[in-house]
């Protein structure tokens, strides 16, 4: 089930963001609670930010960026992970099933993400959920606590 974040979820959305597996790629550099507290309120306004949960408990998360005017059609998807303990359940391959209903519902016909062309496991539940790759965008993602930058791969899925 998919349900907008709220304030409750800080502790599960930073822990997955500076998660040592997850956090090379997402956009955030590790950092502090503090810090991150910034960042999530400005999600939580934005009312960007969304939780997965199965069975009543918060698996996953990502955000939906709907694009504007001759855009309007799309929805950027982006910050999305699952809880280490859920991996290899398929619960990637739902949430993503489940994200693609919420944007037909929503009339969007289009859904974009970017991910980095080292990042194989994400890649593969894409393709399996029907993205397909684009381009591939040079040097986009900056890790800045490694001094090194990553391509990434722009992907999306037609409705």
């Amino acid at each position: 089930m998919i349900r907008p974040a709220n304030s409750d979820d800080f502790s599960f959305i930073y822990e997955l963001y500076m998660h040592p597996i997850s956090n090379p790629f997402l956009l955030y550099e590790p950092m502090e609670k503090a810090e991150f507290q910034l960042i999530f309120n400005d999600l939580i306004t934005q009312k960007i930010k969304f939780i997965y949960e199965c069975d009543g408990v918060a698996v996953g998360m990502f955000k939906l960026y709907p694009l504007t005017f001759r855009c309007e059609h799309i929805l950027y998807l982006g910050g999305l992970a699952i809880r280490h303990d859920y991996a290899g359940k398929k619960i990637g391959q739902k949430m993503l099933a489940d994200i693609q209903h919420y944007a037909k519902e929503k009339s969007y016909l289009r859904i974009e993400l970017s991910v980095s062309e080292g990042n194989t496991k994400a890649i593969h539940i894409y393709e399996k959920a029907g993205f397909e790759r684009e381009g591939v965008l040079r040097k986009y993602a900056w890790l800045k606590s490694k001094n090194t930058f990553w391509n990434e791969y722009l992907m999306s899925w037609l409705a």
